[in-house]
């Protein structure tokens, strides 16, 4: 999962230089994210690796473990499934994936983020397949997988997250279950910011333009897209796939954390995650 920070060093790497608001492309918007991840990925982990763990699969900064949901269904039930990470970066989610018996893919855009998850794998001695390509374009044949899924990873970094679902579909057998998690949209309106200042809406929820950061060239350093609720569940029903279920994590009790814009003064008062669990009809 991703949360963007006030401040990365990443943002030096990259040759961040301001920030704008303009229509961007799937090349552009790929590449901005592949330049991204791959400087980011030490920093990033090493602020939030504690946080999704090696082999965990946590959805969200609300805290929600797929041990407990069962978003993908029983966790008995997924032995000797085939399953797509899509954005996997350390790939944690597959990994824990691989210890309920399931036989995982992780795919990324971002080596920097896959040489991560090679490096756990082998001091954790899990053999996932590690996969580098952009979300909408992958790179399996039809009716490969029994199941997908994607914490935060891929979907509000693309330009065509319908491209995603579609490919999505394609990839899945029949009956197939897809979930992923992105920002709640409502979190559109307000500032990245975990305090008070976080609480007060400065833009449309219905202004699309994506946010990016760019180079002194203007070119995009950083790109998130913004969709609708509705936008999202065209997305899926467009696809051929099956809205089944829509998931806003709670602020749990006792939970302190602060990660990027998520807090407990915000996650109290509107959500912050939006889970999709949909099906491919089988």
């Amino acid at each position: 999962m991703s949360s963007r920070d006030e401040f990365h060093s990443a943002e030096i790497a990259v040759g961040t230089a301001g920030v704008a608001r303009r229509p961007v492309g799937p090349a552009e918007s790929e590449a901005a994210g592949r330049r991204w991840w791959d400087a980011d990925a030490d920093a990033y982990l090493a602020e939030h690796g504690a946080d999704i763990g090696d082999a965990e699969f946590v959805w969200c900064p609300e805290n929600l473990h797929e041990a407990e949901a069962e978003l993908l269904g029983p966790r008995a039930s997924l032995a000797g499934k085939r399953v797509l990470e899509v954005g996997a970066g350390s790939a944690p989610c597959s990994r824990w994936l691989a210890a309920q018996g399931a036989h995982p893919v992780a795919l990324d855009v971002s080596a920097g983020m896959l040489r991560h998850a090679a490096r756990l794998n082998r001091e954790l001695g899990v053999d996932v397949p590690l996969v580098q390509a952009g979300a909408e374009h992958l790179p399996f044949a039809d009716g490969t997988f029994d199941l997908a899924c994607s914490a935060f990873g891929a979907v509000p970094f693309v330009a065509d997250p319908g491209r995603v679902m579609r490919e999505v579909h394609r990839v899945l057998r029949p009956g197939g279950r897809w979930v992923f998690a992105v920002n709640h949209p409502m979190r559109w309106v307000f500032p990245d910011d975990p305090g008070e200042r976080g609480l007060t809406v400065v833009q449309s929820y219905f202004d699309r333009t994506p946010y990016l950061e760019v180079d002194g060239a203007g070119r995009a350093t950083y790109v998130e897209h913004h969709r609708t609720l509705g936008d999202r569940v065209r997305d899926v029903v467009a696809a051929g796939l099956v809205l089944e279920d829509l998931v806003e994590p709670e602020w749990p009790e006792g939970h302190e954390r602060v990660w990027g814009q998520w807090s407990r003064l915000r996650g109290e008062l509107f959500p912050g995650t939006a889970i999709f669990v949909t099906r491919r009809p089988g």
